[in-house]
């Protein structure tokens, strides 16, 4: 145990909490409370509802056409002009989420309702609503919008522009179709691979989650929190908090993570991304042993609003005021549970079909058990939401898709503003984004890049399928409308097709052998023939014999939150199957992944010459993939996760060390070793990069100790002080040493060798990305503020103990002491 330098330790407080989140602006705030005053509580309550589009929605027989002349016309449309009037002014409805008629629509239509909904409500209200949509990987809900590679692969990139210029762009396809609030980004740190949200993710670190995360969050939203621009939208971040940790694997199940683990890593993704700017978060749809989050008023008013103080918003996710009460049995009716999940800080509910809120909430105020001070809290800050994104200038969401009569020349319409949508250069962009979040796990012999001229055969059930090119929310919300509408907007191509395109459609034959069962929530049935190898005949044995390679497509159908959840995570037995009945033929296998979380392939691992992760790319993950196979783009990602080899043996790479070295020694010896099929940041190019004078250059002297405080930032850790600003500064050689280009994810671990409590083997403290040219040679940098190496202690306080650390940077290493 080290010798610690500390005076005393206070008790958990608050007094260490950061400065203000967003700088208010005076202006807005007035605005606020201007608003504010003109409400009755009936108006305050009904700011606090989130109601889901189908609320307020009838089916059209009018190929999605709405018309917005007049409330009236909207009875033959989209919308059901009854329900939107009493939605709004009966109840006044503050938000609506989703998307109409449960599938991705033109943004015409988008404009339309988005518009018709928010002259409705500025009408009966006095306030726009807002509006809301699960944008995760572009905007996916928007018919022919760029979507990009999912979260999980953007985290396999480990390149932090790649996540900031997808914000970008999702904000302004969504602006263009005035779309004005995405639930996005998600960071939920994924500690277990089962887990059916994996792929929603940057990853198992939440280091990694944090940069990625923060740096979207900058992309959607812009560089002034307070008054978003045309080309911005407000994020809201997901889900509040270890959603990831699940125990079970299972989504929405429990969670048992201490308070001290809470903070030091569930926690940060979410301080950064707020620091950052975020103006919301949603919250997780768990509990964290026996506490549901969404009444736990530590978490949400002391940590958050009050530790960093924090004035954005706080909504709930679909309907889980209604669990507590009908699933966690905290609450005895739903009336009990909203004034828990409001007492607790939650300032608007997602509450999709009912407006019992509105209602139960209104009984709550006057009865005294829900003080109105909390009320004009909540609406201060969805108000405040509301003004930031701009909805309170008529000018930002009043706009014709096209030209109408009567319109002047100088006003201009979404076409015109957004000229760039869906557009040629935003499509070269994701092709360039999905090469670098692909990871070559193996390259037996060198069998990758394959020539020119090469024959393929080429297979599996994720061959010709942009469904599990593009995993969930892409388009619906399971996803399994994407092969459709990808096909018929008709641009992009599958695997197949791209390899087809590559190589000449002559020397590329495809099978798929395997299929899965497409309907909407089946995703994990594969369905495959009698004769694994037969397809009219001995077609498929001649398309075999005649190939030169064979490329088995293999992985997972798209899911989405609880429907995705598994019980086991080897992968389905006639895909292994498959894999190995193609091996019979003597051809070399090259394995291509598709898949949101690490299915077990230790069977076939070995009979396959190169293995190439995918992840979920989406709808230009073909192109991507077909470049690199060809050599004409080099692979550069790493695995976001650890890969594990067997099911029932997960390990993360920040592990504790009894869980894989020896740990006794004499009659009782045993071993805790957990193997892996391949370790977090594993992946390899066509390129050699070698590390080569590792050192710390730079070390701050220590100025004193001091005191532990509440622990919201490492900024306030207790222990040895340094001077402000003053860093830990390391640097290495990175050489490529080959003929090809490459772009070299250069990653910083650091490990504390002994601290009061048993520290992780490692945690990565610093990342970077690097292009290196041929015979290249650049010296990275990394600066890390020495509050960094702290951790949370039992009593919740981030602690800097004096004593030994050892950095390594790919094979080279440093020790230094921090005295």
């Amino acid at each position: 145990m080290k010798k610690l330098l500390f005076i005393s330790l206070l008790a958990f407080s608050f007094t260490g909490a950061s400065a203000q989140a967003i700088k208010q602006d005076p202006q807005v705030e007035a605005q606020v409370e201007a608003l504010l005053s003109k409400m009755t509580l009936e108006d305050k309550v009904g700011q606090m509802c989130e109601l889901a589009i189908d609320k307020v929605a009838q089916k059209s027989s009018d190929d999605h056409v709405i018309s917005n002349k007049s409330m009236q016309s909207l009875a033959g449309g989209m919308l059901s002009a009854e329900k939107v009037n009493e939605a709004f002014s009966t109840y006044r409805v503050g938000s609506i989420l989703n998307v109409p008629e449960g599938i991705a629509q033109k943004p015409k239509v988008w404009a339309d309702v988005i518009r018709t909904l928010n002259s409705a409500s500025e009408f009966q209200c006095g306030v726009p609503e807002l509006y809301g949509v699960d944008e995760i990987h572009g905007a996916s809900y928007v018919w022919g919008a760029t979507l990009f590679p999912q979260e999980v692969s953007q985290g396999a990139s480990f390149n932090k522009n790649i996540p900031y210029r997808i914000g970008q762009i999702t904000a302004y396809e969504s602006r263009a179709s005035l779309i004005p609030w995405v639930y996005s980004p998600v960071m939920d740190v994924a500690r277990s691979p089962l887990w059916s949200r994996m792929w929603e993710s940057f990853g198992e670190d939440w280091h990694v989650n944090a940069v990625m995360a923060s740096q979207l969050t900058r992309g959607l939203q812009g560089d002034d929190p307070n008054h978003l621009g045309m080309n911005n939208v407000a994020a809201c971040l997901k889900h509040y908090l270890a959603y990831g940790a699940v125990i079970s694997g299972k989504d929405r199940t429990p969670s048992s993570v201490t308070y001290r683990e809470m903070m030091e890593k569930y926690f940060q993704p979410f301080r950064t991304c707020i620091e950052a700017g975020a103006l919301s978060f949603m919250v997780n749809s768990g509990n964290n042993s026996g506490m549901p989050f969404h009444a736990n008023h530590k978490l949400l008013t002391e940590w958050a609003k009050e530790g960093l103080n924090w004035d954005g918003m706080i909504v709930t996710d679909w309907a889980d005021i209604d669990n507590l009460w009908k699933r966690d049995h905290v609450a005895a009716n739903k009336k009990d549970a909203i004034c828990m999940a409001i007492n607790a800080g939650i300032d608007m509910t997602m509450d999709p079909y009912s407006t019992d809120f509105c209602t139960l909430l209104a009984e709550l105020v006057n009865e005294g058990r829900v003080p109105m001070s909390r009320i004009d809290d909540a609406v201060r800050r969805i108000l405040r939401l509301k003004i930031r994104i701009g909805l309170m200038d008529r000018s930002t969401w009043d706009i014709p898709y096209e030209r109408v009569k009567g319109m002047k020349k100088k006003d201009k319409t979404l076409v015109e503003m957004y000229p760039d949508f869906g557009s040629e250069k935003f499509a070269q962009e994701a092709i360039s984004m999905a090469e670098e979040c692909m990871v070559l796990l193996k390259n037996k012999d060198n069998v990758l890049p394959l020539k020119q001229g090469s024959k393929l055969f080429v297979c599996g059930p994720n061959a010709d399928n942009f469904r599990p090119m593009n995993g969930g929310w892409s388009y619906t919300w399971q996803g399994h409308m994407a092969d459709s509408v990808c096909r018929a907007i008709g641009k992009y191509h599958t695997f197949y097709t791209a390899l087809a395109n590559k190589f000449g459609k002559d020397n590329v034959e495809f099978s798929e052998m395997v299929k899965y069962d497409m309907t909407p929530e089946m995703w994990r049935n594969d369905m495959q023939v009698p004769e694994i190898l037969i397809e009219d005949g001995n077609r498929t044995i001649d398309k075999i014999n005649r190939a030169d390679v064979i490329v088995a497509c293999i992985g997972e159908n798209s899911y989405c939150e609880t429907v995705g959840n598994i019980d086991d995570l080897t992968l389905s037995q006639n895909q292994l199957d498959m894999v190995k009945a193609l091996a019979q033929f003597g051809k070399p296998i090259i394995l291509v992944l598709n898949e949101g979380r690490p299915r077990i392939i230790a069977d076939i691992e070995p009979l396959a010459n190169a293995v190439v992760h995918t992840f979920l790319p989406s709808n230009y993950g073909g192109d991507a993939l077909a470049n690199l196979l060809a050599g004409d783009a080099n692979f550069s990602g790493r695995l976001p996760y650890t890969y594990p080899k067997y099911h029932g043996s997960f390990i993360t790479y920040d592990c504790k060390p009894a869980e894989f070295v020896e740990t006794m020694e004499g009659a009782y010896n045993y071993e805790a070793h957990t193997v892996v099929q391949w370790p977090f940041g594993h992946g390899l190019s066509y390129s050699d990069v070698k590390y080569t004078n590792f050192k710390l250059t730079h070390q701050p002297t220590t100025i004193g100790t001091a005191v532990a405080t509440c622990g919201f930032s490492p900024a306030t850790a207790g222990g040895p002080q340094f001077a402000e600003g003053d860093m830990l500064t390391f640097t290495v050689d990175v050489t490529n040493s080959s003929n090809r280009a490459v772009k070299e994810p250069v990653l910083l671990f650091v490990s504390d060798l002994v601290a009061t409590l048993t520290p992780d083997v490692k945690r990565l403290r610093a990342f970077d990305k690097v292009e290196l040219a041929p015979g290249e040679t650049k010296t990275v940098t990394f600066k890390v503020a020495p509050s960094d190496l702290s951790y949370v202690n039992e009593d919740i306080q981030w602690i800097l103990e004096p004593g030994q650390f050892r950095a390594t940077c790919g094979n080279e290493s440093v020790t230094f002491e921090i005295k």
